[in-house]
C-alpha cells in the first residue's frame, strides 16, 4: 500500500506544535505567514502538518517571525533532529505525540497484559494506579490522570476510531485501590465491552503492552511503553511483526461474546472475592 506522506508521529506533533506557535505568536493565517517570509503557502503547510523537514534556515525564519529566541530555536531544533526517524524515544511525560496519534487514528488495536488500557481506565483507577506504581509524584499525578481522561474523548466522537483493545486476564486480576475503584472499573469495561477481547489467564502474558495506530493517509504507527520511555516505531518490518503479534492474539482470545460474559464475572463477583485473590497494587 502506497502512502501520500512521509511524515511520522513525531513530526506531525512538531508541525502542529509550529502551527500553534504561528497562530499564538502572530496571529497570522498560513498564508499571511508565507507572504511575511516570502514563501508558498504550501510550504508553510506541509510543515504544520509534519509532511516536510524544514531546513535549519527556514526554522530559524519562523521562529524568528515567531518572535523566539535563538534558545528556543536550539530547543525546537533539537527535538526535531530526530521528527523523521523511524524509532523515536520519549520520555514518559510526554504525552503530547501519542495523543495526537489517537486523535488522529482511523484504527487502534492495544494489547495490555497487566493494566486495564489507559483509554479505558477509570478517573479513580488511573489515580490509584499512578500511586501504586510510584512513577509519579504526588503533585504530578493529578494532571496526569486529567491527562488521561482527556484523551479518552477520542471514544465519544461521532467519527471515532475503530478501536479493539486486548486486555490480559492477568490485568483484570490485578487490584488497584479498594473494592468500590474495581468495581466501578469492572462495569466501565463492560459498558465497553464491544470494544474489548480478553485473553484468557491460561495464555502465557507477554511483559509489555503493544499498540497500532492506523491512518488515513500516513504510514501505521507501531507504540510501546514503560515506565521510563516510550516509543514510536514506522519501520515496516517492525508494523509487520506488530500485525502479526495482533493475528495470534486473536486466534487465543475470547471473542466478542465470549469477553462480554467474562467481564460480566468480574462485575457479579461478590467484594469478598477480592480478599486474597490477585496481586494488591494499592
Amino acid at each position: 500500500m502506497a502512502y501520500s506522506t512521509t511524515s511520522t508521529a513525531y513530526s506531525r506533533d512538531l508541525g502542529d506544535e509550529l502551527r500553534r506557535l504561528r497562530e499564538s505568536s502572530t496571529k497570522l493565517n498560513a498564508a499571511a505567514f508565507a507572504v511575511r517570509l516570502g514563501w508558498d503557502p504550501s510550504k508553510v503547510s506541509t510543515i504544520e502538518h509534519g509532511k516536510s523537514r524544514p531546513s535549519e534556515i527556514d526554522l530559524v525564519q519562523f521562529l524568528t517571525l515567531c518572535r523566539k529566541d535563538i534558545g528556543f530555536y536550539e530547543d525546537f531544533k533539537r527535538r526535531y533532529r530526530t521528527a523523521f526517524d523511524d524509532y523515536i524515544v520519549q520520555v514518559p511525560d510526554n504525552l503530547r505525540t501519542v495523543a495526537m496519534a489517537e486523535s488522529m487514528a482511523t484504527a487502534i488495536t492495544t494489547y495490555d497484559p497487566l493494566t486495564v488500557p489507559g483509554l479505558l481506565q477509570t478517573e479513580a483507577y488511573s489515580e490509584h494506579l499512578y500511586w501504586a506504581t510510584g512513577i509519579a509524584t504526588e503533585q504530578q499525578i493529578p494532571g496526569l490522570v486529567q491527562v488521561r481522561q482527556d484523551r479518552q474523548t477520542v471514544l465519544r466522537r461521532h467519527d471515532r476510531p475503530t478501536c479493539v483493545f486486548y486486555i490480559h486476564e492477568l490485568a483484570l486480576n490485578q487490584r488497584v485501590g479498594d473494592d468500590q475503584v474495581m468495581e466501578d472499573q469492572y462495569l466501565h469495561l463492560l459498558f465497553n465491552a464491544p470494544l474489548i477481547r480478553v485473553v484468557p489467564e491460561c495464555v502465557l502474558a507477554n511483559s509489555a503492552g503493544l499498540w497500532l495506530f492506523e491512518f488515513e493517509k500516513a504510514m501505521p504507527l507501531a507504540y510501546n511503553e514503560t515506565d521510563l520511555a516510550q516509543l514510536f516505531v514506522q519501520d515496516p518490518a517492525a508494523i509487520a511483526r506488530t500485525r502479526l503479534a495482533f493475528h495470534r492474539l486473536g486466534k487465543v482470545a475470547l471473542d466478542a461474546e465470549q469477553s462480554r460474559s467474562k467481564l460480566a464475572e468480574y462485575v457479579s463477583r461478590p467484594r469478598r472475592d477480592f480478599d486474597g485473590s490477585g496481586p494488591l497494587l494499592a
